[in-house]
């Protein structure tokens, strides 16, 4: 019997990072320093990253990382390492960036909304989840833009009420936010969850346009309002694009920064694909 199968299994093409991603990652990584003395060869950075996507695609432990991909101890050095210093964070503008050049960033509207998930190894920024028997659990507060790019992530406890971040939210955009004007309006769209006094005062402090109604309303408006379209769908479908990245969809990290990491890349193949570089 063959104890080393795991070695040697064929690795699905599909859950390794594209090409065209791979060339943007390499761009923000510093070159590996010489070794005048000689020595082992570190892991090629390449082979990290299609590792670091592969967990992220298929959502496995670290321990479960197939050899074929590398040892999973070096791997997560790796991650980690390059968490250390922003990489999957400048990856993702990047990756905003190059929408904004392809595209263009809709910056009219702007949709925000919150998602939870469980956090059974949590430590950090978790907390009981109301809506699965106070278990341990962690919320991604999203803001998108009028295509549902994301332009802002906030990760906190499942218990944290979702318009207490929306301040935190609008400070982490991560990409320069262009002044609005009043030829070019900025609105703001949330959810009955953000209708409350301080987040009406704060959007306008931002120089938003307000626009906070439920799924009711805005039903209702649609049913009346010849040519009215809902707007703030779009983050949720987003939240949905997030979820088929299997490793964010149970928080097994116990440290925020690395949670955080792994939603960052998932936000950077978003981008990058809405821009083109890759099918």
């Amino acid at each position: 019997m063959n104890t080393n199968h795991v070695s040697e299994l064929v690795i699905n093409p599909e859950f390794l990072a594209p090409p065209e991603l791979w060339m943007a990652v390499e761009k923000l990584l510093p070159p590996w320093p010489p070794k005048p003395q000689g020595g082992r060869p570190p892991m090629p950075d390449q082979k990290a990253f299609n590792a670091m996507f592969y967990i992220l695609r298929t959502g496995i432990q670290w321990k479960a990382l197939p050899r074929t991909l590398g040892a999973s101890s070096t791997v997560h050095a790796r991650f980690q390492k390059w968490e250390r210093r922003g990489v999957f964070l400048k990856l993702w503008r990047a990756g905003l960036l190059k929408y904004d050049e392809t595209k263009g960033i809709d910056w009219e509207w702007q949709s925000i909304d919150g998602a939870m998930t469980k956090a059974p190894l949590g430590r950090e920024n978790t907390g009981p989840n109301p809506t699965d028997r106070a278990k341990k659990g962690t919320k991604r507060h999203l803001l998108t833009e009028g295509h549902g790019m994301p332009i802002s992530l906030v990760v906190t406890g499942a218990n944290r009420v979702d318009f207490k971040e929306t301040k935190n939210v609008l400070d982490n955009i991560v990409v320069d936010r262009p002044k609005p004007t009043k030829k070019k309006k900025q609105n703001f769209c949330g959810d009955k969850g953000y209708d409350f006094p301080e987040v009406h005062e704060l959007v306008t402090e931002y120089g938003y346009t307000d626009h906070i109604k439920s799924r009711g309303e805005e039903n209702s408006a649609k049913a009346k309002i010849p040519g009215y379209r809902a707007r703030r769908w779009v983050v949720e479908r987003t939240h949905s694009w997030m979820n088929r990245f299997r490793r964010i969809l149970i928080r097994w990290e116990k440290k925020t920064a690395n949670y955080e990491a792994f939603l960052h890349l998932t936000c950077a193949f978003i981008t990058f694909r809405a821009a083109g570089v890759f099918g």
